[in-house]
């Protein structure tokens, strides 16, 4: 499903336009991405849980050469699954 499809089963759902669904939709995006971003946390009971991650320095391998490389020390988002939704995975 992608994000249009997306928006249009949210406006079914929620019984909105399409576009207001997709404003919505990009708007939680916008805040989610904002809030990671200044390291909080973003909880949905059930859904999911986002949250910022540090990665350490690390010594990595090129791949096409085989080469050792330092990799620096990076952060990246962490998706932690809620009960409801590794209920609705499971079938």
């Amino acid at each position: 499903m992608n994000r249009t499809e997306l928006a249009s089963a949210i406006a079914q759902q929620a019984d909105v336009s399409a576009k207001d669904a997709a404003a919505v939709l990009s708007a939680m995006g916008d805040v989610i991405c904002e809030t990671v971003g200044k390291g909080e946390k973003v909880s949905l009971p059930g859904l999911m849980t986002i949250e910022r991650v540090e990665r350490s320095a690390r010594t990595g391998r090129n791949p096409r050469t085989g080469e050792s490389m330092e990799i620096p020390a990076s952060f990246g988002a962490k998706l932690s699954a809620g009960s409801a939704l590794k209920a609705a995975a499971k079938g």
